[in-house]
């Protein structure tokens, strides 16, 4: 970890501090578009920590960019940061210009896709894609994958190629439904970087929920630790308690496991978006958040199942992350499958190379 790293984390933390008031957390559950936590995104060049240096990133090592989304799930941002940051990696690895603003990418949900085809000198773009995030967003643009004549392209498409139908996850956050019919410029679709398809595009997708729910689950263990120390039943806090200090120790053990799998999964992008890494990171991450999530509200007892607690903010998003670009069955599926493939003989080589 250099300098420049570690600048840019902190740098983050502040900002998110700043931006990510109780206030502003409940605005976006309402539908209020954050505005100066964008602007200050925006402004500190965060959303473009993946983009390469040639392109008009920072140049940073792609792991440490990654670690932004760690900083961003602690703070339960409530901004398009980590699809931004997809948009424009897939963008830059095709050398199509980033325009400005916020970015998302579609589709996300398994099965489904777009179809693309020569219309003109441009290029007609079709098709639905369901739980998209954050896809009604004022001027947000929507990065596509599209296969065509068995290829894989990237097309950026501007907001008024699209139409949204609101949706959210159990987070309140924005996962909606686009209808894209309209013909691109020629210049808007280019081929995708050798190696991304669909897969590899859904697998960074998950190493990113996976940084995210490891920066959730690091503050409900500080949030349900200070709880612990405060709240006092029959003369004492109830963190003397054994029971309580047994679940909070699973809690720390959890945190600590999905740390771990998310900077494997970052590690795993970095490495030519190696498959299997990801797949047990988003996997084990996700198994964290159940667990985590829940032994938190049995620590705040009823008062952590309010909406005046700020609990939920951090819950109910990982709740909803571990279920986004794969959960464990699927990804825990792609594992099983290919240690079958790999035989008996092949089982501890794959475990310790991946």
């Amino acid at each position: 970890m250099d300098s420049t790293s570690e600048m840019l984390r902190e740098t983050a933390s502040r900002l998110f501090q700043e931006h990510c008031e109780t206030k502003v957390l409940r605005e976006a559950e309402q539908g209020v578009w954050p505005a100066p936590a964008w602007a200050a995104v925006e402004e500190a060049g965060l959303h473009r920590a993946l983009v390469p240096e040639d392109a008009g990133g920072f140049g940073v090592a792609i792991p440490d960019a990654l670690s932004l989304l760690r900083v961003a799930g602690e703070h339960a941002l409530p901004l398009p940061l980590a699809e931004t940051m997809l948009a424009s990696w897939l963008l830059a690895g095709a050398r199509l210009d980033i325009p400005d603003g916020p970015l998302t990418v579609a589709p996300v949900a398994t099965g489904e896709s777009l179809s693309l085809a020569r219309e003109g000198g441009g290029w007609r773009i079709e098709g639905t894609a369901s739980r998209v995030p954050w896809g009604r967003s004022p001027g947000i643009g929507v990065t596509t994958l599209v296969q065509h004549e068995g290829r894989n392209f990237v097309a950026s498409v501007p907001s008024g190629f699209f139409q949204a139908s609101p949706e959210e996850n159990l987070a309140r956050e924005p996962r909606d439904t686009l209808r894209f019919n309209g013909v691109l410029p020629a210049e808007n679709v280019k081929p995708a970087a050798d190696g991304i398809g669909p897969q590899q595009l859904r697998a960074v997708g998950a190493a990113m929920r996976s940084l995210q729910m490891a920066g959730a689950l690091m503050r409900i263990v500080a949030i349900s630790t200070q709880y612990a120390q405060d709240r006092v039943q029959f003369g004492r806090p109830i963190g003397k308690f054994q029971a309580v200090q047994h679940n909070l120790a699973v809690l720390a053990g959890q945190t600590a496991a999905a740390i771990a799998a998310s900077d494997l999964a970052a590690e795993a992008v970095a490495n030519n978006v190696s498959l299997l890494p990801i797949a047990a990171a988003k996997s084990r991450a996700g198994e964290a958040a159940g667990i985590g999530a829940g032994i938190a509200h049995q620590v705040h007892g009823a008062i952590g199942f309010t909406y005046e607690h700020s609990l939920h903010f951090s819950t109910k998003r990982l709740w909803s992350w571990r279920d986004e670009f794969g959960n464990e069955a699927e990804w825990n599926l792609l594992i099983g499958r290919h240690m079958a493939r790999a035989g008996a003989d092949r089982l501890w080589a794959e475990i310790t190379a991946a």
